[in-house]
C-alpha cells in the first residue's frame, strides 16, 4: 500500500520494493532486447554518452543523453506530485504516481501493438520507459523514506554491502540484540529486492521472446493493481475530511 513512511511497516516496504523491483527489472530487460538501450541503468547511459561522444557516434550519444534527461524528468515529476499531495494532506498521493506510470506504459504498449514505426520506436520507446523508471524510483524512494530503491542496482548492492558489514559487526555484541534483528530485517529486504530485480529481468527476457505484443500491457495492468489500494485509502480519507467539515459547520 502506497502510504507515507510513518504509516508503513517493514513488511509493506518489503512487498512494495520487491514487486516494483521485479517490474523495473522486467521493463529494463525488455527495453534492451527491443531497442538496445537500458531504460533504468543511468550509470551505463552516462558512460555510453561520454564514450560515444568521444567516438563521434553522436546518434547514440544523444539517445544516451536523452535517457538520462528523461529519467531525471520522471523523478522530478514524481517529487512535484508528492510535494503537492503532502501539502494537501493526501495520504495515498504516491499511488497516483504509480497509476500515471501504468497509464503511460499501457498507452505505449498499445502504440507498440498497433503502430509499427521502427525509426520512431527505436528512440521514442526507450525515452518514455526511462521517464517511467525515473518516476517509479523516485516514488518508491520517497514512500519508503529512502529505504527502498527499485531501479538502481548499484545502490541496492551498496546498501546490501553496508547491511552485511553492520550485521556481522553487531553480531558479536550480545547487548545489541534488538539492533541486530533490525539489521537482519534490512539485510533480507535489500537481498530480496535485488533477487526480484534479477527475476524480473528474466521475466522481461521471456516476455520479449514469447509475448512481445502484450507484455508491456500486462505489466501496466499489474502497476494499476498496485496503485488501487493507495487510491482507495486516499479517497476514503477525503470523504472523512468532508464529513468532518460538514459536521463542524453544523
Amino acid at each position: 500500500m502506497l502510504l507515507e513512511k510513518g504509516g508503513r511497516t517493514f513488511l509493506q516496504d518489503r512487498q512494495l520494493g520487491s514487486s516494483l523491483s521485479a517490474i523495473a527489472g522486467a521493463i529494463n530487460a525488455f527495453s534492451f532486447l527491443s531497442v538496445g538501450y537500458y531504460c533504468a541503468n543511468m550509470t551505463g547511459n552516462v558512460s555510453a554518452l561520454a564514450t560515444n561522444f568521444l567516438n563521434e557516434d553522436m546518434k547514440v550519444a544523444l539517445v544516451s543523453a536523452g535517457l538520462v534527461v528523461c529519467f531525471l524528468a520522471g523523478a522530478m515529476l514524481s517529487a512535484i506530485m508528492v510535494n503537492v499531495g503532502r501539502r494537501r494532506g493526501e495520504a495515498g498521493i504516491y499511488a497516483y504516481s504509480i497509476l500515471i506510470e501504468a497509464v503511460i506504459l499501457g498507452a505505449l504498449a498499445l502504440i507498440q501493438m498497433f503502430y509499427v514505426l521502427p525509426s520512431v520506436q527505436n528512440v521514442f520507446f526507450p525515452l518514455v520507459l526511462s521517464f517511467l523508471m525515473g518516476m517509479q524510483n523516485a516514488t518508491v524512494t520517497r514512500v519508503s523514506g529512502a529505504v527502498v530503491r527499485t531501479t538502481h542496482v548499484t545502490g541496492m548492492l551498496t546498501d546490501l554491502g553496508i547491511e552485511v558489514a553492520n550485521w556481522l559487526e553487531t553480531g558479536r555484541k550480545r547487548t545489541q540484540a534488538e539492533q541486530h534483528i533490525k539489521m537482519r530485517q534490512r539485510l533480507w529486504l535489500h537481498s530480496q529486492i535485488i533477487l526480484c530485480f534479477i527475476a524480473g529481468s528474466a521475466v522481461g527476457a521471456w516476455g520479449y521472446l514469447h509475448w512481445q505484443k502484450g507484455f508491456l500491457l500486462g505489466i501496466a495492468g499489474i502497476l494499476g493493481c498496485l496503485a488501487v489500494p493507495g487510491i482507495l485509502v486516499n479517497t476514503g480519507s477525503e470523504k472523512r475530511r468532508e464529513a468532518d467539515g460538514e459536521s463542524s459547520d453544523q
